[in-house]
């Protein structure tokens, strides 16, 4: 009898785990977009785009997570964008980036079309290191998915990148990071 009370307890509760993990709905975007800028004036741009970073939001937590392959990155000019990869961000030893955070006081249900400013606090691992983001982003629905998009600032210090001194008056030493969203 007791064999039978067991299945019943463990039936019903894979039946309410189940229920619980189905009202969640993860929200992904397989092509966002993070951009990077950091030009010093006088010198030529340094800025660079991936629009191939995938980020996933748990609407249930708030979690929100992203990757971003560093050789996803383009630069106007290819010389530039070959001497990131080998020289400044090492992508071979370190080939990704990497975001997990929460959007703080953030309700789904109270979303519209018209943006909505809500704090993203989380951390960000990029060449073996990672740093603490808080930041203020926008979001807003868009069809069965939300938008989400923001900027911070962070440096290359942060993450124990070295700049040669040939260049290190060419490349700012504050490093304005963008990134959109489009979650479905």
């Amino acid at each position: 009898m007791r064999t039978k009370q067991f299945v019943v307890a463990v039936a019903i509760l894979f039946f309410v785990v189940s229920n619980s993990e189905t009202t969640a709905q993860r929200l992904i975007d397989k092509n966002g977009t993070v951009a990077f800028e950091a030009s010093e004036a006088l010198f030529e741009p340094v800025e660079a785009k991936n629009e191939s970073v995938t980020a996933v939001f748990d609407t249930a937590t708030n979690e929100i997570a992203s990757l971003a392959l560093i050789k996803g990155f383009r630069f106007p000019n290819s010389l530039m964008e070959e001497h990131f990869n080998e020289n400044y961000i090492e992508s071979e030893t370190y080939p990704k980036a990497t975001f997990k955070g929460k959007l703080i006081n953030f309700n789904i249900d109270a979303l519209s079309d018209s943006p909505t400013e809500v704090r993203l606090q989380g951390t960000m691992a990029l060449h073996g290191k990672e740093k603490a983001i808080d930041t203020m982003v926008m979001v807003l629905q868009a069809g069965d998915g939300i938008i989400l998009k923001g900027a911070f600032d962070v440096s290359p210090d942060d993450f124990a990148i070295k700049i040669p001194g040939i260049v290190k008056n060419k490349i700012a030493k504050t490093v304005k990071v963008s990134l959109e969203f489009n979650l479905n």
